[in-house]
């Protein structure tokens, strides 16, 4: 089993819940993580069949090292509590719930959790989505430490609706304060960080793009919405080769017992500190789970 600290998580895709074919086909699809969705993809009629399709799937697994993931309708709305109970019943790797807007949320979904008997190592997962979240987001994520928070995933679409923004031209105009200030929580308490998803389906160009400013800001992968963007996510968010090379030489400098107490190095013609060991390390460990998941 992959360390979660070094786990990948380039791609993380949604599967709607009401689709069972969609649940089957995912078993192939080279995601690092599944979302199977109970909430916005499915229709409040539908709600109590996806909630059996995707408690019956994870059940029965066969997902080989995907990381699975539930997000629930909210705690609040009629549906969240019965999802709860299913999915922890279900025993997925994670419990994502939507809308969250403090600390005290977090507190009274982990104790939920716990009362549905979730184990100790069943991840939580909270959706930042709605403005009070990014006006209290470090609330939310000194929760980490007393509760079973790991990962905040980027609802850009319900952003954009309670902002009344558009993400067209230009993304940053409407999430960069929203993107950085949750970056740097999720750095500031160590918690894993979701990148929301790109809605043109057809936008390879554009895709692509959106992921490398995702990975250019610090987040550790991409929501998506098709098959068809896993691939490129799994492209930009991976460590490069060249990336890999230098890290790899990082560590071999420092290790070397001739730079024994030495903070600074000259590494392949870079000046490297120490600093630079730590994350160097982080590097190869996140590319040796990405070549261990593909065997």
């Amino acid at each position: 089993m992959t360390s979660s600290a070094h786990r990948p998580r380039r791609s993380v895709l949604y599967m709607p819940g009401a689709n069972t074919r969609a649940l089957e086909k995912a078993k192939t699809l080279p995601a690092d993580s599944l979302i199977f969705d109970l909430e916005d993809a499915v229709a409040p009629d539908a709600k109590e069949e996806a909630r059996a399709n995707v408690c019956a799937a994870a059940k029965a697994g066969g997902y080989g090292q995907r990381e699975i993931c539930i997000r629930i309708n909210g705690l609040d709305t009629e549906w969240g509590l019965d999802d709860l109970k299913a999915a922890v019943e279900a025993g997925p790797d994670a419990i994502l719930a939507p809308k969250v807007i403090d600390g005290g949320d977090i507190d009274r979904l982990d104790d939920a959790m716990t009362r549905a008997g979730a184990p100790a190592d069943m991840q939580l997962w909270v959706m930042i989505e709605m403005p009070k979240a990014i006006l209290q987001i470090q609330d939310i994520a000194e929760a980490v430490g007393r509760t079973r928070l790991t990962t905040f995933v980027m609802g850009t679409n319900d952003l954009a609706k309670e902002l009344r923004a558009s993400a067209k031209p230009n993304r940053q105009l409407a999430f960069g304060t929203a993107l950085s200030m949750s970056m740097l929580a999720a750095r500031a308490y160590d918690i894993v960080a979701i990148d929301g998803v790109f809605n043109d389906i057809k936008d390879e160009h554009g895709l692509r793009a959106e992921c490398e400013e995702g990975a250019a800001m610090g987040f550790d992968g991409k929501t998506l919405i098709h098959p068809s963007q896993v691939e490129t996510a799994n492209e930009v968010f991976a460590p490069s080769p060249a990336e890999v090379e230098q890290a790899h030489a990082v560590i071999a400098a420092f290790a070397d017992p001739e730079n024994a107490g030495k903070g600074v190095l000259k590494v392949n013609g870079k000046m490297t500190e120490l600093l630079h060991l730590e994350e160097a390390k982080r590097i190869v460990a996140v590319s040796e789970a990405i070549e261990a998941m593909a065997e």
